[in-house]
Protein backbone atom coordinates (compact mmCIF):
# COMPACT_ATOMS: atom_id res chain seq x y z
CA UNK A 1 0.00 0.00 0.00
CA UNK A 2 2.73 2.48 0.95
CA UNK A 3 4.56 1.70 -2.31
CA UNK A 4 1.42 2.61 -4.28
CA UNK A 5 1.19 6.02 -2.58
CA UNK A 6 4.89 6.66 -3.18
CA UNK A 7 4.56 5.75 -6.88
CA UNK A 8 1.50 8.03 -7.23
CA UNK A 9 3.39 10.88 -5.55
CA UNK A 10 6.39 10.38 -7.87
CA UNK A 11 4.13 10.23 -10.94
CA UNK A 12 2.29 13.41 -9.93
CA UNK A 13 5.56 15.25 -9.20
CA UNK A 14 7.06 14.20 -12.54
CA UNK A 15 3.88 15.13 -14.42
CA UNK A 16 3.75 18.57 -12.81
CA UNK A 17 7.39 19.29 -13.68
CA UNK A 18 6.82 18.19 -17.28
CA UNK A 19 3.80 20.49 -17.50
CA UNK A 20 5.89 23.38 -16.18
CA UNK A 21 8.52 22.69 -18.86
CA UNK A 22 5.82 22.67 -21.55
CA UNK A 23 4.46 25.96 -20.18
CA UNK A 24 7.94 27.50 -20.37
CA UNK A 25 8.32 26.23 -23.93
CA UNK A 26 5.00 27.85 -24.87
CA UNK A 27 6.03 31.01 -22.95
CA UNK A 28 2.99 30.82 -20.69
CA UNK A 29 3.49 31.57 -16.97
CA UNK A 30 3.38 28.27 -15.10
CA UNK A 31 0.48 29.16 -12.71
CA UNK A 32 -1.80 29.82 -15.69
CA UNK A 33 -0.64 26.76 -17.61
CA UNK A 34 -0.96 24.44 -14.59
CA UNK A 35 -4.50 25.59 -13.81
CA UNK A 36 -5.54 25.01 -17.42
CA UNK A 37 -3.77 21.61 -17.47
CA UNK A 38 -5.47 20.65 -14.20
CA UNK A 39 -8.86 21.55 -15.66
CA UNK A 40 -8.25 19.40 -18.74
CA UNK A 41 -6.92 16.48 -16.69
CA UNK A 42 -9.92 16.64 -14.32
CA UNK A 43 -12.29 15.85 -17.23
CA UNK A 44 -10.42 12.70 -18.28
CA UNK A 45 -12.76 9.70 -17.67
CA UNK A 46 -11.81 7.66 -14.62
CA UNK A 47 -9.62 10.38 -13.14
CA UNK A 48 -9.86 10.24 -9.33
CA UNK A 49 -11.17 13.33 -7.55
CA UNK A 50 -8.58 15.58 -5.95
CA UNK A 51 -9.51 17.93 -3.15
CA UNK A 52 -7.47 20.68 -1.47
CA UNK A 53 -7.94 20.51 2.26
CA UNK A 54 -8.03 24.09 3.65
CA UNK A 55 -5.78 23.18 6.59
CA UNK A 56 -3.08 22.02 4.17
CA UNK A 57 -3.09 25.41 2.44
CA UNK A 58 -3.31 27.53 5.59
CA UNK A 59 -0.99 25.48 7.78
CA UNK A 60 1.39 23.67 5.40
CA UNK A 61 1.62 25.87 2.30
CA UNK A 62 0.91 29.44 3.41
CA UNK A 63 3.66 30.01 6.06
CA UNK A 64 6.66 29.13 3.82
CA UNK A 65 5.21 31.02 0.83
CA UNK A 66 4.74 34.17 2.93
CA UNK A 67 8.10 33.82 4.69
CA UNK A 68 10.00 33.42 1.41
CA UNK A 69 8.18 36.40 -0.12
CA UNK A 70 8.93 38.55 2.94
CA UNK A 71 12.59 37.42 3.01
CA UNK A 72 13.24 38.62 -0.54
CA UNK A 73 11.20 41.82 -0.25
CA UNK A 74 13.22 45.03 -0.30
CA UNK A 75 12.56 46.66 3.07
CA UNK A 76 13.75 50.01 1.71
CA UNK A 77 11.27 49.96 -1.18
CA UNK A 78 8.53 48.48 1.03
CA UNK A 79 8.90 51.30 3.56
CA UNK A 80 9.17 53.96 0.86
CA UNK A 81 5.79 52.97 -0.61
CA UNK A 82 4.23 51.85 2.69
CA UNK A 83 1.23 54.23 2.44
CA UNK A 84 0.14 52.98 -0.96
CA UNK A 85 0.83 49.35 -0.03
CA UNK A 86 -1.12 49.50 3.25
CA UNK A 87 -3.98 51.37 1.60
CA UNK A 88 -4.25 48.70 -1.10
CA UNK A 89 -3.80 45.81 1.33
CA UNK A 90 -6.29 46.99 3.95
CA UNK A 91 -8.48 49.78 2.62
CA UNK A 92 -9.14 48.15 -0.75
CA UNK A 93 -9.81 44.74 0.82
CA UNK A 94 -12.41 46.18 3.21
CA UNK A 95 -14.03 48.30 0.50
CA UNK A 96 -14.16 45.37 -1.93
CA UNK A 97 -15.67 43.08 0.70
CA UNK A 98 -18.32 45.67 1.57
CA UNK A 99 -19.40 46.43 -2.01
CA UNK A 100 -19.36 42.77 -3.05
CA UNK A 101 -21.52 41.99 -0.01
CA UNK A 102 -24.27 44.29 -1.35
CA UNK A 103 -23.81 43.25 -5.00
CA UNK A 104 -23.85 39.50 -4.33
CA UNK A 105 -26.74 39.61 -1.84
CA UNK A 106 -28.82 41.57 -4.38
CA UNK A 107 -28.26 39.23 -7.35
CA UNK A 108 -27.99 35.77 -5.73
CA UNK A 109 -31.34 34.52 -4.41
CA UNK A 110 -31.28 33.64 -0.71
CA UNK A 111 -27.81 35.07 -0.04
CA UNK A 112 -27.82 37.33 3.03
CA UNK A 113 -25.67 40.43 3.47
CA UNK A 114 -23.42 38.58 5.96
CA UNK A 115 -22.89 35.76 3.43
CA UNK A 116 -22.14 38.37 0.77
CA UNK A 117 -19.55 39.89 3.07
CA UNK A 118 -18.08 36.39 3.44
CA UNK A 119 -17.90 36.04 -0.35
CA UNK A 120 -16.20 39.44 -0.60
CA UNK A 121 -13.63 38.52 2.04
CA UNK A 122 -12.84 35.27 0.25
CA UNK A 123 -12.24 36.90 -3.14
CA UNK A 124 -10.63 40.22 -2.22
CA UNK A 125 -6.90 39.20 -1.98
CA UNK A 126 -4.93 38.97 -5.26
CA UNK A 127 -2.50 36.05 -5.51
CA UNK A 128 1.16 37.00 -5.08
CA UNK A 129 2.69 34.01 -6.85
CA UNK A 130 0.67 34.38 -10.03
CA UNK A 131 1.42 38.08 -10.45
CA UNK A 132 5.11 37.70 -9.56
CA UNK A 133 5.71 34.77 -11.91
CA UNK A 134 4.02 36.59 -14.80
CA UNK A 135 5.68 39.97 -14.17
CA UNK A 136 9.14 38.48 -13.52
CA UNK A 137 10.10 38.31 -17.20
CA UNK A 138 8.32 41.48 -18.28
CA UNK A 139 9.55 45.07 -18.37
CA UNK A 140 7.77 46.89 -15.57
CA UNK A 141 8.75 49.82 -13.32
CA UNK A 142 10.27 48.87 -9.96
CA UNK A 143 7.67 50.86 -8.01
CA UNK A 144 4.78 48.92 -9.58
CA UNK A 145 6.43 45.60 -8.75
CA UNK A 146 7.12 46.75 -5.17
CA UNK A 147 3.50 47.81 -4.63
CA UNK A 148 2.10 44.55 -6.03
CA UNK A 149 4.47 42.36 -4.01
CA UNK A 150 4.09 44.44 -0.84
CA UNK A 151 0.31 44.41 -1.12
CA UNK A 152 0.30 40.64 -1.58
CA UNK A 153 2.25 40.23 1.67
CA UNK A 154 -0.43 42.00 3.69
CA UNK A 155 -3.74 41.48 1.92
CA UNK A 156 -3.92 37.77 2.80
CA UNK A 157 -3.99 38.83 6.45
CA UNK A 158 -6.67 41.51 6.00
CA UNK A 159 -8.89 39.30 3.83
CA UNK A 160 -8.65 36.31 6.17
CA UNK A 161 -9.52 38.54 9.15
CA UNK A 162 -12.57 39.83 7.22
CA UNK A 163 -13.42 36.22 6.37
CA UNK A 164 -13.27 35.15 10.03
CA UNK A 165 -15.49 38.01 11.19
CA UNK A 166 -18.00 37.40 8.38
CA UNK A 167 -18.09 33.65 9.08
CA UNK A 168 -18.69 34.31 12.78
CA UNK A 169 -21.51 36.73 11.88
CA UNK A 170 -23.15 34.14 9.60
CA UNK A 171 -22.93 31.36 12.20
CA UNK A 172 -23.88 33.37 15.30
CA UNK A 173 -26.02 36.07 13.73
CA UNK A 174 -24.18 38.75 15.74
CA UNK A 175 -21.93 41.45 14.35
CA UNK A 176 -20.95 44.60 16.25
CA UNK A 177 -18.94 46.97 14.05
CA UNK A 178 -17.03 48.70 16.88
CA UNK A 179 -16.02 45.37 18.42
CA UNK A 180 -14.96 44.03 15.01
CA UNK A 181 -12.71 47.06 14.37
CA UNK A 182 -11.15 46.73 17.82
CA UNK A 183 -10.62 42.99 17.40
CA UNK A 184 -9.06 43.58 13.98
CA UNK A 185 -6.39 45.92 15.35
CA UNK A 186 -5.68 43.57 18.25
CA UNK A 187 -5.28 40.60 15.89
CA UNK A 188 -3.01 42.60 13.55
CA UNK A 189 -0.80 44.27 16.17
CA UNK A 190 -0.40 41.16 18.32
CA UNK A 191 0.30 39.03 15.25
CA UNK A 192 3.09 41.40 14.23
CA UNK A 193 4.45 41.44 17.79
CA UNK A 194 4.55 37.62 17.97
CA UNK A 195 6.31 37.40 14.59
CA UNK A 196 8.94 39.96 15.60
CA UNK A 197 9.49 38.29 19.00
CA UNK A 198 9.96 34.81 17.53
CA UNK A 199 12.15 36.20 14.74
CA UNK A 200 14.35 38.01 17.25
CA UNK A 201 14.55 34.89 19.46
CA UNK A 202 15.74 32.63 16.64
CA UNK A 203 18.08 35.30 15.27
CA UNK A 204 19.74 35.53 18.70
CA UNK A 205 19.81 31.73 19.01
CA UNK A 206 21.59 31.31 15.66
CA UNK A 207 24.01 34.10 16.52
CA UNK A 208 24.95 32.68 19.95
CA UNK A 209 24.90 28.90 19.48
CA UNK A 210 27.57 27.35 17.19
CA UNK A 211 25.90 25.53 14.29
CA UNK A 212 26.44 24.64 10.64
CA UNK A 213 24.72 25.42 7.36
CA UNK A 214 22.55 22.26 7.47
CA UNK A 215 21.14 23.08 10.92
CA UNK A 216 20.67 26.76 10.07
CA UNK A 217 18.81 25.91 6.85
CA UNK A 218 16.43 23.53 8.66
CA UNK A 219 15.78 26.18 11.32
CA UNK A 220 14.83 28.71 8.63
CA UNK A 221 12.29 26.15 7.37
CA UNK A 222 10.84 25.65 10.86
CA UNK A 223 10.61 29.30 11.95
CA UNK A 224 7.64 30.39 9.74
CA UNK A 225 5.53 27.50 11.06
CA UNK A 226 6.33 28.42 14.67
CA UNK A 227 5.37 32.05 13.97
CA UNK A 228 2.12 31.11 12.24
CA UNK A 229 0.98 28.42 14.68
CA UNK A 230 1.83 30.52 17.76
CA UNK A 231 -0.10 33.55 16.50
CA UNK A 232 -3.11 31.47 15.40
CA UNK A 233 -3.12 29.59 18.73
CA UNK A 234 -3.75 32.87 20.52
CA UNK A 235 -6.31 33.90 17.84
CA UNK A 236 -4.10 36.57 16.31
CA UNK A 237 -3.02 37.00 12.67
CA UNK A 238 -0.62 34.21 11.72
CA UNK A 239 -0.10 35.78 8.29
CA UNK A 240 1.12 39.10 9.73
CA UNK A 241 3.29 37.21 12.23
CA UNK A 242 5.10 35.40 9.40
CA UNK A 243 5.41 38.54 7.26
CA UNK A 244 6.75 40.72 10.11
CA UNK A 245 9.13 38.02 11.33
CA UNK A 246 10.36 37.28 7.80
CA UNK A 247 11.05 40.94 7.03
CA UNK A 248 12.93 41.41 10.31
CA UNK A 249 15.04 38.25 9.98
CA UNK A 250 15.89 39.02 6.36
CA UNK A 251 17.05 42.54 7.22
CA UNK A 252 19.37 41.23 9.96
CA UNK A 253 20.37 37.94 8.27
CA UNK A 254 23.99 39.06 7.85
CA UNK A 255 24.32 39.01 11.65
CA UNK A 256 23.40 35.35 12.21
CA UNK A 257 23.75 33.45 8.91
CA UNK A 258 27.10 32.38 7.48
CA UNK A 259 27.93 32.68 3.78
CA UNK A 260 27.49 28.91 3.28
CA UNK A 261 24.08 29.00 4.97
CA UNK A 262 22.89 31.87 2.78
CA UNK A 263 23.91 30.00 -0.38
CA UNK A 264 22.50 26.67 0.77
CA UNK A 265 19.29 28.02 2.29
CA UNK A 266 18.64 30.15 -0.80
CA UNK A 267 18.77 27.09 -3.06
CA UNK A 268 16.63 24.97 -0.71
CA UNK A 269 13.99 27.68 -0.33
CA UNK A 270 13.87 28.35 -4.07
CA UNK A 271 13.21 24.69 -4.86
CA UNK A 272 10.71 24.25 -2.02
CA UNK A 273 8.59 27.29 -2.92
CA UNK A 274 8.60 26.41 -6.61
CA UNK A 275 7.38 22.87 -5.81
CA UNK A 276 4.65 24.13 -3.45
CA UNK A 277 3.37 26.68 -5.96
CA UNK A 278 3.41 24.19 -8.82
CA UNK A 279 1.39 21.61 -6.89
CA UNK A 280 -1.06 24.20 -5.57
CA UNK A 281 -1.91 25.62 -8.99
CA UNK A 282 -2.49 22.27 -10.65
CA UNK A 283 -4.67 21.24 -7.69
CA UNK A 284 -6.82 24.33 -8.30
CA UNK A 285 -7.56 23.01 -11.78
CA UNK A 286 -8.16 19.46 -10.53
CA UNK A 287 -10.66 20.79 -7.97
CA UNK A 288 -13.32 21.65 -10.59
CA UNK A 289 -15.28 18.32 -10.57
CA UNK A 290 -15.72 18.52 -6.78
CA UNK A 291 -16.85 22.15 -7.00
CA UNK A 292 -19.40 21.31 -9.73
CA UNK A 293 -20.58 18.21 -7.82
CA UNK A 294 -21.38 20.46 -4.85
CA UNK A 295 -23.75 22.65 -6.89
CA UNK A 296 -27.22 21.62 -5.66
CA UNK A 297 -29.39 24.70 -5.25
CA UNK A 298 -28.19 26.60 -8.33
CA UNK A 299 -27.55 25.77 -11.97
CA UNK A 300 -24.05 26.02 -13.43
CA UNK A 301 -25.23 28.71 -15.87
CA UNK A 302 -26.57 30.82 -13.01
CA UNK A 303 -23.32 30.33 -11.08
CA UNK A 304 -21.26 31.49 -14.05
CA UNK A 305 -23.53 34.54 -14.49
CA UNK A 306 -23.16 35.53 -10.84
CA UNK A 307 -19.38 35.02 -10.97
CA UNK A 308 -19.00 37.18 -14.10
CA UNK A 309 -21.02 40.03 -12.55
CA UNK A 310 -19.17 39.86 -9.21
CA UNK A 311 -15.79 39.44 -10.92
CA UNK A 312 -16.45 42.47 -13.14
CA UNK A 313 -17.48 44.48 -10.07
CA UNK A 314 -14.27 43.51 -8.27
CA UNK A 315 -12.12 44.53 -11.24
CA UNK A 316 -13.99 47.86 -11.52
CA UNK A 317 -13.63 48.55 -7.78
CA UNK A 318 -9.90 47.96 -7.88
CA UNK A 319 -9.49 50.10 -11.00
CA UNK A 320 -11.43 53.05 -9.52
CA UNK A 321 -9.68 52.71 -6.16
CA UNK A 322 -6.21 52.62 -7.76
CA UNK A 323 -6.85 55.81 -9.75
CA UNK A 324 -8.44 57.54 -6.75
CA UNK A 325 -5.40 56.63 -4.64
CA UNK A 326 -3.07 58.06 -7.29
CA UNK A 327 -4.92 61.30 -8.11
CA UNK A 328 -7.24 62.19 -5.21
CA UNK A 329 -4.50 63.26 -2.74
CA UNK A 330 -3.08 65.62 -5.41
CA UNK A 331 -6.52 67.09 -5.95
CA UNK A 332 -7.12 67.62 -2.23
CA UNK A 333 -3.69 68.82 -1.05
CA UNK A 334 -1.66 71.57 -2.71
CA UNK A 335 1.49 70.45 -0.85
CA UNK A 336 1.40 67.10 -2.67
CA UNK A 337 0.89 68.83 -6.04
CA UNK A 338 3.97 70.97 -5.46
CA UNK A 339 6.26 68.32 -3.95
CA UNK A 340 5.50 65.20 -5.99
CA UNK A 341 5.46 64.62 -9.77
CA UNK A 342 2.22 63.93 -11.57
CA UNK A 343 1.32 60.21 -11.45
CA UNK A 344 1.62 58.10 -14.57
CA UNK A 345 -1.87 56.96 -15.58
CA UNK A 346 -0.48 53.61 -16.71
CA UNK A 347 0.69 52.53 -13.25
CA UNK A 348 -2.77 52.30 -11.57
CA UNK A 349 -4.04 50.42 -14.61
CA UNK A 350 -1.30 47.78 -14.38
CA UNK A 351 -1.72 47.49 -10.59
CA UNK A 352 -5.43 46.86 -11.19
CA UNK A 353 -4.97 44.46 -14.11
CA UNK A 354 -2.34 42.34 -12.33
CA UNK A 355 -4.72 41.43 -9.48
CA UNK A 356 -5.26 37.71 -10.04
CA UNK A 357 -6.96 35.50 -7.45
CA UNK A 358 -5.48 32.17 -6.42
CA UNK A 359 -5.09 29.48 -3.81
CA UNK A 360 -5.81 31.57 -0.68
CA UNK A 361 -9.24 32.49 -2.05
CA UNK A 362 -10.05 28.86 -2.88
CA UNK A 363 -8.76 27.57 0.47
CA UNK A 364 -10.85 30.14 2.36
CA UNK A 365 -13.98 29.15 0.41
CA UNK A 366 -13.32 25.44 1.05
CA UNK A 367 -12.95 26.10 4.78
CA UNK A 368 -16.58 27.30 5.03
CA UNK A 369 -18.48 24.70 7.14
CA UNK A 370 -20.33 22.12 5.08
CA UNK A 371 -23.62 22.74 6.89
CA UNK A 372 -23.65 26.47 6.12
CA UNK A 373 -26.39 27.40 3.62
CA UNK A 374 -25.36 28.59 0.15
CA UNK A 375 -21.82 27.25 0.62
CA UNK A 376 -21.99 25.65 -2.84
CA UNK A 377 -22.64 28.90 -4.72
CA UNK A 378 -19.94 30.78 -2.77
CA UNK A 379 -17.44 28.05 -3.63
CA UNK A 380 -18.45 27.91 -7.31
CA UNK A 381 -18.39 31.71 -7.75
CA UNK A 382 -14.94 31.82 -6.11
CA UNK A 383 -13.63 29.14 -8.47
CA UNK A 384 -14.93 30.91 -11.59
CA UNK A 385 -13.50 34.27 -10.42
CA UNK A 386 -10.11 32.57 -9.98
CA UNK A 387 -10.35 31.32 -13.57
CA UNK A 388 -11.45 34.71 -14.92
CA UNK A 389 -8.67 36.64 -13.20
CA UNK A 390 -5.86 34.09 -13.28
CA UNK A 391 -6.32 32.70 -16.79
CA UNK A 392 -8.07 35.64 -18.49
CA UNK A 393 -6.14 38.58 -17.04
CA UNK A 394 -2.97 36.53 -16.68
CA UNK A 395 -2.83 35.67 -20.39
CA UNK A 396 -3.67 39.25 -21.42
CA UNK A 397 -1.24 40.95 -19.03
CA UNK A 398 1.94 40.56 -21.18
CA UNK A 399 0.06 41.99 -24.19
CA UNK A 400 -1.28 44.89 -22.10
CA UNK A 401 2.21 45.71 -20.82
CA UNK A 402 3.65 45.68 -24.35
CA UNK A 403 0.84 47.98 -25.49
CA UNK A 404 1.38 50.42 -22.61
CA UNK A 405 5.19 50.53 -23.02
CA UNK A 406 5.69 51.59 -19.43
CA UNK A 407 8.84 53.41 -18.44
CA UNK A 408 10.20 53.81 -14.94
CA UNK A 409 9.39 57.36 -13.78
CA UNK A 410 11.87 57.12 -10.90
CA UNK A 411 15.39 58.01 -11.98
CA UNK A 412 17.44 55.08 -10.77
CA UNK A 413 21.14 54.46 -11.15
CA UNK A 414 21.58 51.52 -13.57
CA UNK A 415 22.17 48.24 -11.74
CA UNK A 416 25.54 47.80 -13.43
CA UNK A 417 26.71 51.16 -12.10
CA UNK A 418 25.30 50.49 -8.61
CA UNK A 419 27.19 47.20 -8.53
CA UNK A 420 30.40 48.86 -9.72
CA UNK A 421 30.12 51.61 -7.06
CA UNK A 422 29.62 49.08 -4.26
CA UNK A 423 32.43 46.86 -5.56
CA UNK A 424 34.74 49.87 -5.61
CA UNK A 425 33.93 50.68 -1.98
CA UNK A 426 34.46 47.07 -0.88
CA UNK A 427 37.80 46.78 -2.68
CA UNK A 428 38.98 50.14 -1.31
CA UNK A 429 38.21 48.97 2.23
CA UNK A 430 40.09 45.71 1.58
CA UNK A 431 43.11 47.55 0.15
CA UNK A 432 43.22 49.92 3.13
CA UNK A 433 43.07 46.91 5.47
CA UNK A 434 46.10 45.32 3.79
CA UNK A 435 48.07 48.58 3.77
CA UNK A 436 47.30 49.40 7.41
CA UNK A 437 47.40 45.99 9.12
CA UNK A 438 49.59 43.80 6.93
CA UNK A 439 52.10 46.22 5.38
CA UNK A 440 54.98 44.54 7.23
CA UNK A 441 54.21 41.18 5.62
CA UNK A 442 54.05 42.44 2.03
CA UNK A 443 57.77 41.96 1.43
CA UNK A 444 57.87 38.54 3.12
CA UNK A 445 54.62 36.94 2.00
CA UNK A 446 54.17 36.91 -1.76
CA UNK A 447 50.56 35.68 -1.48
CA UNK A 448 49.52 38.76 0.53
CA UNK A 449 51.43 40.93 -1.95
CA UNK A 450 49.51 39.23 -4.74
CA UNK A 451 46.21 40.10 -3.01
CA UNK A 452 47.23 43.77 -2.89
CA UNK A 453 48.23 43.77 -6.55
CA UNK A 454 44.97 42.08 -7.53
CA UNK A 455 42.88 44.64 -5.63
CA UNK A 456 44.76 47.53 -7.22
CA UNK A 457 44.24 46.04 -10.70
CA UNK A 458 40.53 45.50 -10.05
CA UNK A 459 40.13 49.10 -8.87
CA UNK A 460 41.72 50.30 -12.12
CA UNK A 461 39.33 48.10 -14.10
CA UNK A 462 36.36 49.54 -12.19
CA UNK A 463 37.51 53.07 -13.05
CA UNK A 464 37.49 52.07 -16.73
CA UNK A 465 34.04 50.51 -16.26
CA UNK A 466 32.66 53.76 -14.82
CA UNK A 467 33.94 55.62 -17.87
CA UNK A 468 32.30 53.05 -20.15
CA UNK A 469 28.95 53.26 -18.33
CA UNK A 470 28.87 57.07 -18.27
CA UNK A 471 30.02 57.78 -21.81
CA UNK A 472 28.96 54.82 -23.92
CA UNK A 473 25.57 55.15 -25.64
CA UNK A 474 25.53 51.42 -26.28
CA UNK A 475 26.63 50.21 -22.86
CA UNK A 476 23.73 47.76 -22.46
CA UNK A 477 24.58 46.07 -25.76
CA UNK A 478 28.28 46.00 -24.88
CA UNK A 479 27.53 44.59 -21.41
CA UNK A 480 25.28 41.90 -22.86
CA UNK A 481 27.95 40.92 -25.37
CA UNK A 482 30.55 40.81 -22.60
CA UNK A 483 28.35 38.44 -20.60
CA UNK A 484 28.04 36.17 -23.65
CA UNK A 485 31.84 36.10 -24.02
CA UNK A 486 32.33 35.26 -20.32
CA UNK A 487 29.78 32.44 -20.49
CA UNK A 488 31.47 31.09 -23.62
CA UNK A 489 34.82 31.12 -21.81
CA UNK A 490 33.35 29.37 -18.76
CA UNK A 491 31.77 26.75 -21.02
CA UNK A 492 35.21 26.07 -22.54
CA UNK A 493 36.78 25.88 -19.06
CA UNK A 494 34.18 23.33 -17.98
CA UNK A 495 34.95 21.26 -21.05
CA UNK A 496 38.67 21.42 -20.24
CA UNK A 497 37.96 20.47 -16.64
CA UNK A 498 36.07 17.42 -17.90
CA UNK A 499 39.10 16.39 -19.97
CA UNK A 500 41.38 16.86 -16.94
CA UNK A 501 39.08 14.61 -14.91
CA UNK A 502 39.58 11.85 -17.52
CA UNK A 503 43.34 11.97 -16.94
CA UNK A 504 42.77 10.73 -13.36
CA UNK A 505 45.77 12.66 -12.08
CA UNK A 506 43.95 14.93 -9.65
CA UNK A 507 41.66 14.34 -6.68
CA UNK A 508 37.91 14.54 -7.29
CA UNK A 509 37.51 16.90 -4.32
CA UNK A 510 39.85 19.43 -5.98
CA UNK A 511 38.03 19.13 -9.30
CA UNK A 512 34.62 19.57 -7.64
CA UNK A 513 35.82 22.72 -5.85
CA UNK A 514 37.08 24.19 -9.12
CA UNK A 515 33.82 23.29 -10.86
CA UNK A 516 31.89 25.01 -8.07
CA UNK A 517 34.06 28.09 -8.54
CA UNK A 518 33.11 28.16 -12.22
CA UNK A 519 29.45 27.91 -11.16
CA UNK A 520 29.90 30.92 -8.87
CA UNK A 521 31.65 32.86 -11.64
CA UNK A 522 28.73 32.20 -13.99
CA UNK A 523 26.20 33.09 -11.31
CA UNK A 524 27.85 36.53 -10.98
CA UNK A 525 26.79 37.40 -14.51
CA UNK A 526 23.51 35.47 -14.83
CA UNK A 527 22.12 35.66 -11.32
CA UNK A 528 20.20 32.79 -9.75
CA UNK A 529 17.88 31.57 -12.48
CA UNK A 530 14.75 29.84 -11.23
Amino acid sequence: MIQTYVLIAIAVAFSVMMLVLIGQKLKVAYPIFLVIAGLIISFIPGMPAFQIHPDIVFLIFLPPILFEAAWFTSWKDFWKHRKQISSMAFGLVFLTSLIIAYVSSSIIPGLTLAMGFLLGGVNSPPDAVAATSILKHLKIPQKTTTVLEGESLLNDASSLIVFKFALAAVITGNFVFKEAIGDFFVMAIMGIAIGLAIGYLFSALLRIIPSNSNIDTIITLIVPYIMYITAEHFHFSGVLAVVAGGLMMSYHSHCFLSHTTRLQAGSVWSTLIFAINAFVFILIGLELPIVIAGMKDYSIADGIKYAVIIGAAMIAIRLIYSYALAYLPRFCFKKIRLSKPKPNWKEPFVISFAAMRGVVSLAAALSIPLEMPHRDIILFVTFVIILITLVGQGLLLPTVLKWLKMEDSEKRIPHEKQEAIIQQKLKQVALEKINNDYSGELTENSLIRHQKTRLESELELLTDKFSCIDHSEHFQLAAARNREVIRDIIKLQRKELHQIRKEKKYDDAVLRNLEMQLDFDETKITGLQH
